[in-house]
């Protein structure tokens, strides 16, 4: 599969579960689980032990899993993650040396962000999209919102602080795709082996990301957080002001 078709699935499949597990046994339940559950697409973490070998086992028995790496922390893990098997890489933090790599290699690149200047350079160095994160303490969907009015051009993936009640405001707001930690794949259902847990969980997911994904973008605009009424907080940076609102729980 080439970097163009990597990036269209990510966007149709809409969610990016991520694993973040205490052992390679419970990363690879959690990434069948998700699979079985209809998400084909799973990040193995770079701090689930053994990462690299649960990449390779995936890619090896689950071939109509999109299997990528997140957290990945420097270029050489970044190579040791593509000669795992790897279709994508993500981080939590902007590393430019990373981004670079995969443009290189041809492999698809949504490196972690947070500020306007984060997504521009981001950008400008060829990432195929950007993960906002974390989204919840700086704002959640508003802050996507604000984001998307300079930048509507660079695809936004929402992470941190997505769950159940908030998936949908935050693809109203303009986000392509979310990144869903532990509010698709809790860590007691991976102890517990809870598959049925992850699937239930799955589904209230996916039907928030369809909801959203099959409105018009002009209603999504009169739908989105900055443009309804309700209540507001405020949230700074130094002497800088932004005003905060609450997301779309009640749309459906």
């Amino acid at each position: 599969m080439n970097k163009t078709e990597v990036r269209s699935r990510i966007e149709a499949i809409g969610i990016i579960p991520a694993v973040r597990a205490y052992s390679a046994e419970d990363a690879r339940f959690a990434a069948e689980a998700v699979s079985t559950a209809g998400i084909p697409i799973v990040e193995i973490t770079m701090t689930v032990p053994g990462a690299l070998h649960v990449i390779s086992d995936l890619v090896q028995h689950a071939p109509d899993t999109l299997v990528g790496a997140g957290s990945v922390l420097d270029t050489k893990n970044a190579r040791q993650c593509l000669d795992a098997g790897a279709v994508f890489l993500t981080t939590d933090g902007l590393d430019l040396g990373i981004v670079e790599y995969a443009v290189k290699e041809n492999v698809v690149v949504f490196p972690g962000v947070l500020t306007p200047t984060e997504v521009l350079t981001a950008w400008k160095a060829g990432a195929d999209l950007v993960k906002v994160v974390p989204c919840a303490q700086v704002g959640g969907d508003s802050y996507i919102k604000a984001l998307k009015a300079p930048f509507p051009q660079i695809p936004m993936i929402a992470a941190g602080g997505v769950n159940q009640q908030t998936a949908t405001s935050f693809i109203l707001a303009g986000a392509v795709a979310l990144g869903v930690g532990v509010a698709l794949i809790p860590r007691e259902s991976m102890k517990y082996r809870q598959a049925d847990r992850i699937r239930n969980l799955r589904g209230g997911l996916s039907d928030s990301w369809k909801r959203a994904a099959a409105i018009s973008p002009r209603a999504r605009r009169e739908l989105s957080p900055a443009t309804r009424p309700r209540a507001t907080g405020m949230w700074g940076r130094g002497n800088v002001f932004y005003e905060v609102r609450s997301s779309l729980r009640g749309f459906a």
